[in-house]
């Protein structure tokens, strides 16, 4: 078996967002793209995060050749597929069916900038994406035209999907938003949300590009 410390790290961060309550069951699905050699490395369909073992990890290309595994891959290997393809900076996408999120989607309605850790998307709100079929090339066309400069986007009455530089980056983000979803959704309970400016969040984004202690996460 090749590829140990890409299946691996699959294998727990699906374990995370299980235990994390991202996703439920076998919804939600997870990869890995290295560029220099054109493989992307993806859990596999209907298996369980707390089952998933590095062997059924399948490594497949962007056009969808099954290079090596003996699962089927996600459904939605065509979602993830066209982020790669499309965003040249992302290294793991990871969709999600997370509640809060979620609900958003059902609603047809964004993110907004309700916080400032909004900034950590590259963009002041996360759109939501026309509903289309899950699993389904159509649906990976829309996501990534909706989502646009935005490292995420809601998947209307379906999810989420956010990319970044290396999967903890990914998943990261994906947390974010849920808690961004949870600050909107409490916040329309109570009133209505004053949204920070377009102004606010580039500065944000400025203070973040300092942000930490300057090394990227393994």
């Amino acid at each position: 078996m090749n590829y140990i410390k890409e299946r691996e790290l699959l294998v727990e961060y699906g374990k995370i967002m299980s235990k994390e309550g991202l996703s439920s069951g076998t919804s939600g699905n997870l990869s890995i793209y290295k560029p220099c050699k054109n493989l992307v490395f993806i859990t596999p369909s209907g298996i369980g995060y707390l089952d998933t073992k590095p062997a059924d990890i399948v490594v497949m290309t962007l056009d969808g050749k099954i290079v090596e595994g003996y699962k089927k891959p996600s459904s939605e290997w065509h979602l993830h597929t066209m982020f790669y393809k499309n965003k040249k900076e992302a290294r793991a996408v990871v969709h999600t069916h997370s509640i809060y999120c979620t609900t958003f989607a059902a609603l047809r309605m964004p993110i907004y900038p309700v916080h400032y850790v909004i900034a950590d998307a590259n963009a002041y709100e996360i759109p939501c994406a026309p509903y289309v079929r899950y699993g389904t090339e159509k649906l990976a066309q829309v996501a990534v035209e909706t989502a646009g400069k935005s490292d995420a986007v809601l998947l209307a009455n379906h999810g989420l999907v956010a990319c970044g530089k290396n999967l903890p980056s990914a998943y990261g983000l994906a947390r974010e938003i849920e808690y961004l979803a949870k600050i909107q959704y409490k916040a329309m309970s109570i009133g209505k949300p004053v949204l920070l400016t377009a102004e606010e969040i580039d500065e944000v984004s400025e203070g973040f590009k300092t942000y930490g202690q300057g090394k990227d996460e393994i």
